[in-house]
């Protein structure tokens, strides 16, 4: 086999490990809080308790948001 073709052979295999890459990349460790509704809701399909929390509006911290992004966005161009 000429050079092209074994180079093609191990780009080909170098893709194929890569795919597996992030499965073998975690820690395997006990979920300690894997009944709790308050992080994970009551079942798996609906939503947790600490996501319902609803927060007053503040119009002095939007107002501050929108200052921010005017900052942001004129230091980038």
């Amino acid at each position: 086999m000429n050079r092209k073709n074994i180079l093609a052979v191990v780009a080909v295999a170098l893709l194929a490990t890569a795919c597996d890459y992030q499965k073998n990349n975690t820690i395997k460790q006990k979920d300690f809080r894997s009944n709790d509704p308050y992080v994970y809701g009551v079942h798996p399909d609906s939503a947790a308790r600490q996501t319902k929390l609803k927060y007053t509006a503040k119009p002095e911290l939007e107002q501050r948001t929108i200052k921010i992004r005017e900052k942001l966005v004129s230091q980038s161009n």
